[in-house]
């Protein structure tokens, strides 16, 4: 549920101007998830959502794109226990994911600074991974079975 909802969070705050938790929070009511100001303020922590200008000039919240970030152990976390498949086809990597988590892994993914990586797109429960070259897939899919490897660490 904790990974469905931040994934719901994701989504929220890039098609919508959210400038407040008590906005986040009433957004995610109308989506199903009930959730208090605590749990609200403990996902915005472990996803590091920034507050940005937004063309209409209020601050909002989101998803903070600093390359100088490392992998968190947060995102590992949910990038372990949502994968369920990778698979490559010439430069694409294709990432199946449990239901409503394609957007938390492809965080993840945006957020680890691999390189060759061009892009991702998330749907629901696939993503895909736009790869420079066909040479540097298998290096990808290395690092992604070490980072699906023993999820209980």
């Amino acid at each position: 549920m904790r990974y469905s909802r931040q994934n719901k969070i994701i989504e929220i705050i890039n098609n919508n101007e959210v400038d407040t938790q008590e906005k986040l929070a009433s957004l995610l009511k109308e989506q199903g998830f009930e959730v208090t100001q605590a749990t609200i303020s403990r996902d915005i922590k472990e996803l590091q959502l920034v507050k940005t200008l937004s063309s209409s000039g209020k601050y909002k919240y989101a998803v903070n794109t600093s390359s100088d970030l490392p992998l968190t152990d947060r995102f590992v976390k949910i990038f372990r226990q949502t994968v369920v498949s990778v698979d490559s086809a010439e430069n694409l990597i294709i990432v199946k994911t449990l239901s409503g988590c394609a957007n938390a892994a492809g965080e993840a993914i945006d957020t680890s600074r691999m390189s060759h990586i061009k892009g991702s797109i998330a749907g629901d429960n696939t993503l895909l991974i736009i790869v420079d070259e066909k040479a540097n897939v298998p290096a990808i899919l290395q690092e992604f079975s070490y980072l699906m490897k023993d999820s209980a660490k």
